[in-house]
């Protein structure tokens, strides 16, 4: 069962980056995951997510998981470069999910999964000077924002992407988010300690 699901996933990421559209028939996944048509429908349902659950994998196991084992790790512009190199890398598997009917729930889910841990961060950082749910929301709102840096960068950036010049520029607007925290009332002595 996890072969057959690791094949299926690979093949999906390899033959929509391939081919530069997730308009891929699920026969064709199938053939190169070895396994039937059946099997695609049987554990996915239909193609649209399989796609969906391939991008998760990926985001999963390339973003989630590092930054899961070490948060310290998760602000700063070894972050940043850590984010832009995976989208740099997989930039034609993104692009097109980014332009399929999947895309609204992969933005979705793909900040379902990494805004809990930036607001540990925010946590870690302000602990309790940011009120009620404040961590939450503020951590929601710069991950889809930075979401939709990405989403530009990907669907439209110059090949090839430079993941180094995309790192500045999140760090650039992460810090100044930062600055911006430290001026609220009791930020400076939290950071501090």
């Amino acid at each position: 069962m996890r072969r057959t699901r690791a094949a299926l996933l690979g093949a999906a990421i390899a033959l929509v980056s391939e081919r530069g559209t997730a308009n891929v028939p699920v026969s064709d996944i199938a053939d190169v995951a070895g396994v039937s048509r059946q099997l695609v429908y049987l554990h996915y349902g239909d193609r649209d997510r399989l796609l969906l659950e391939a991008a998760l994998d990926l985001a999963r196991r390339e973003l989630f998981e590092p930054w899961r084992a070490a948060p310290e790790t998760a602000t700063g512009r070894a972050r940043s470069l850590a984010l832009a190199r995976h989208f740099a890398a997989h930039r034609g598997f993104y692009r097109a999910m980014f332009n399929s009917a999947s895309a609204f729930a992969l933005n979705r889910e793909v900040s379902g999964l990494l805004s809990p841990l930036r607001s540990e961060s925010i946590r870690a950082r302000f602990g309790d000077v940011l009120p009620g749910r404040l961590d939450d929301d503020l951590a929601a709102f710069i991950t889809g924002g930075f979401g939709a840096m990405v989403y530009l960068w990907v669907t439209e950036g110059e090949d090839p992407l430079d993941p180094e010049a995309m790192a500045d520029r999140i760090t650039a607007v992460g810090g100044l988010l930062t600055a911006a925290l430290e001026h609220l009332p009791g930020a400076a002595a939290q950071a501090a300690e």
